[in-house]
């Protein structure tokens, strides 16, 4: 029977809830600065590169050194904090002048 690792899960949670919430934070700063650049197709694509990088290397160093089953904390938390950033961003009032 395999044994399920409910502190790995619980850790691979936590840690990828944080680095979701880092990831999402960059992707709006990115965003931000990219309207105001001339260039805004190469620094999103740079931003977007930085932020997978380090996304899925903290990823790997959590399933390194917890086990598989601190990915499955790790991926269901980003899918959680996705959802709840996308809900959130479909809700939210556009800023600006119009009403």
């Amino acid at each position: 029977m395999i044994s399920f690792d409910l502190t790995a899960v619980a850790l691979g949670m936590a840690i990828g809830t944080a680095m979701s919430a880092v990831f999402f934070a960059g992707l709006a700063w990115g965003m931000r600065i990219a309207l105001r650049s001339a260039r805004p197709v190469a620094l999103l694509a740079l931003s977007a590169a930085i932020r997978i990088s380090v996304l899925l290397g903290i990823g790997w160093l959590v399933v390194a050194q917890r086990g598989p089953w601190s990915l499955l904390g790790y991926a269901a938390a980003f899918l959680m904090v996705r959802f709840i950033t996308t809900t959130i961003m479909s809700v939210a009032p556009a800023s600006g002048d119009a009403q």
